[in-house]
């Protein structure tokens, strides 16, 4: 029997995180290849109905991250994100799912060693939950 290899979603600011996790790439940090990376213009302009339909039909679990605290390049996007994270863990909760499965960070573009770390870990987090249950039934549909 293979181990279970998660499939998680990253959607990240294009101004802190993406940097760094492309700077981790040309500075050959590691990570998991089951990590795929979608760059996004700000947490704050990421669209909560994008998060639900990745864990509904592809994602194992999803991970925003954005600019640190005082540092968005909108000046306040990464604070709307996060108060819609409460929100979106509670709904996931709702639907049976584990909060966990959906996560932020806060990772600047200097950060490329925090990048690779946390990357790490939560595939290890996601790899203890276990494949995400909606996966296993038949697939939601989500009308656009």
């Amino acid at each position: 029997m293979t181990e279970f290899e998660p499939k998680i979603l990253v959607l990240s600011c294009n101004w802190c995180t993406y940097a760094g996790s492309d700077l981790a790439g040309s500075l050959n940090y590691e990570y998991p290849t089951n990590v795929r990376i979608i760059r996004v213009m700000c947490s704050g302009r990421m669209d909560p109905a994008f998060i639900m339909k990745a864990l509904a039909t592809k994602a194992d679990a999803v991970v925003v991250s954005g600019c640190h605290p005082g540092d968005c390049h909108y000046q306040n996007g990464n604070f709307k994100h996060q108060r819609r994270m409460k929100i979106l863990k509670r709904m996931l909760s709702q639907l049976g799912l584990e909060p966990e499965r959906l996560q932020m960070f806060w990772i600047s573009a200097a950060e490329s060693k925090e990048f690779q770390e946390t990357m790490i870990k939560v595939v290890n987090d996601i790899k203890e939950l276990g494949p995400n249950p909606l996966l296993k039934t038949a697939p939601m549909v989500i009308v656009e």
